[in-house]
C-alpha cells in the first residue's frame, strides 16, 4: 500500500505582499521547508509538491537532498493544482495539504495516513468557536447555531482512485477543498480533529502568529 501527499503551492500570495508567502523565512526556515518537513518524517512514500511556475527553481534547488520530493507545475486554481498531483503518480492514498499551514505536525499526518485506509476520505478540522452571523447588506439578519459547526484544514485524507474520480467528474469547476467534491457526490467524509494553530499564512500577520507558534514546537 502506497501512500503520497499532494502539496499546494501554485497560489502567487497576492494578499501576501512582493514575495511569494511560501519562501518567506520564520525563524531562518522557509515556510514550505517547514510543511515538506513535517511530510518528510511522517508515513509517506512520495511528496509531491504543485508549485507556481515562478518558484520552481527555489524550490528544487531547497529540496534538492530530498529523496522522496518532486517538484511539479501546479495550475492556476487550487483544484487544477491538486489534480496535476493526482495525475502525476497513482498510489493506494493520498493525503492534499496546504503549503502555507507549516504549523502541521507530523503526528496528525500519521493519523490521517492510517485512518484513511479504513474510511477512505477524512478531513482534519476544528470546532467553530466564535459566534456566526449570516448578514445581508451589512445587516445581521440572524445568528447560526455554531454546535454543528467545523472549521476545514488540511490535510484531508482519500482512497485515491475514490479523490481521482471527483477530479475527474469537476474538472474545470473551482472547488476550495477536495472534501467538497465528495460530498457533491453523495460520498461520506469524517472529520478528525486538528489544531486550532494549524494556521494558513495568508498576510504579513500570519506570519508573526506563524513564529510563535513554531517557537515552541
Amino acid at each position: 500500500m502506497t501512500t503520497n501527499a499532494i502539496i499546494t503551492a501554485g497560489g502567487n500570495s497576492s494578499r501576501f505582499g512582493n514575495k511569494n508567502k511560501l519562501l518567506e523565512k520564520i525563524n531562518g526556515i522557509e515556510v514550505i521547508k517547514y510543511t515538506v518537513d513535517a511530510f518528510r518524517y511522517a508515513k509517506i512514500d512520495k511528496i509531491i509538491v504543485c508549485a507556481n511556475r515562478s518558484i520552481i527553481a527555489d524550490l528544487e534547488n531547497l529540496f534538492s537532498n530530498y529523496e522522496n520530493v518532486v517538484i511539479i507545475e501546479g495550475g492556476n486554481t487550487r483544484q487544477q493544482s491538486v489534480y496535476n498531483g493526482l495525475k502525476y503518480e497513482k498510489c493506494d492514498y493520498v493525503l492534499i495539504h496546504d503549503g502555507a499551514r507549516p504549523i502541521i505536525t507530523t503526528e496528525i499526518i500519521n493519523i490521517c495516513a492510517e485512518m484513511v485506509k479504513e474510511i477512505k476520505a477524512l478531513s482534519v478540522m476544528t470546532k467553530t468557536i466564535d459566534t456566526i452571523k449570516e448578514v445581508e447588506n451589512g445587516r445581521i439578519v440572524r445568528t447560526i447555531d455554531r454546535s454543528k459547526l467545523y472549521n476545514t484544514q488540511t490535510p484531508q485524507a482519500f482512497e485515491y482512485d475514490l479523490i481521482l474520480k471527483a477530479h475527474q467528474k469537476f474538472e474545470g469547476k473551482n472547488f476550495t477543498d477536495d472534501a467538497g467534491m465528495l460530498e457533491e457526490l453523495g460520498e461520506t467524509v469524517y472529520v478528525i480533529d486538528g489544531s486550532y494553530r494549524n494556521i494558513k499564512i495568508t498576510t504579513q500577520s500570519d506570519i508573526e502568529l506563524a513564529k510563535v507558534y513554531l517557537t515552541q514546537i
